[in-house]
C-alpha cells in the first residue's frame, strides 16, 4: 500500500521560506510523477507545482512561479517544495500526490489523475 506523508508545514511571516517534504512508502517513488496541491480557508483544492517522474520536468501555478521550486530524491522516495517570498494568500494546507498517469507535464494539473494523496501539512503566513 501505497502511502505520502507531509512534513514541514508552520507558521511564516510574509516573505519567510518554508521547505515542505513528502515522503513516499509501499512502493519505490521513480515511476510516479508527483505534485503539490492545497486548499485554502473557504477554497477549492488547487494545483501548486508538478515534478515528472523522473524529475527532468516541472510545473507551476502562476500563483507561485518564481517563488516555488519542487524537486524529487528518487533515491531517498522524498518530493520536496521550496517555498521563498511567502505571501499571506499562501495560507492553506498541503498535500503530496502520486501518479502513475503518463502524460503532458502541464496535465498534472489535474487533480482527478492522481492516485495517491497525503493528508496533508498546514502553513500558514502573517503578515
Amino acid at each position: 500500500q501505497v502511502q505520502l506523508v507531509e512534513s514541514g508545514g508552520g507558521l511564516v511571516q510574509a516573505g519567510g521560506s518554508l521547505r515542505l517534504s513528502c515522503v513516499l512508502s509501499g512502493r519505490t517513488c521513480r515511476y510516479y510523477a508527483m505534485g503539490w496541491f492545497r486548499q485554502g480557508p473557504g477554497k477549492e483544492r488547487e494545483f501548486v507545482a508538478g515534478i515528472s517522474w523522473r524529475g527532468g520536468d516541472t510545473y507551476y501555478a502562476d500563483a507561485v512561479k518564481g517563488r516555488f521550486t519542487i524537486s524529487r530524491d528518487n533515491a531517498k522516495n522524498t518530493v520536496a517544495l521550496q517555498m521563498d517570498s511567502l505571501k499571506p494568500e499562501d495560507t492553506a494546507v498541503y498535500y503530496c500526490a502520486a501518479t502513475l498517469w503518463r502524460t503532458a507535464i502541464g496535465n498534472l494539473k489535474i487533480p482527478d489523475k492522481y492516485n495517491y494523496w497525503g493528508q496533508g501539512t498546514q502553513v500558514t503566513v502573517s503578515s
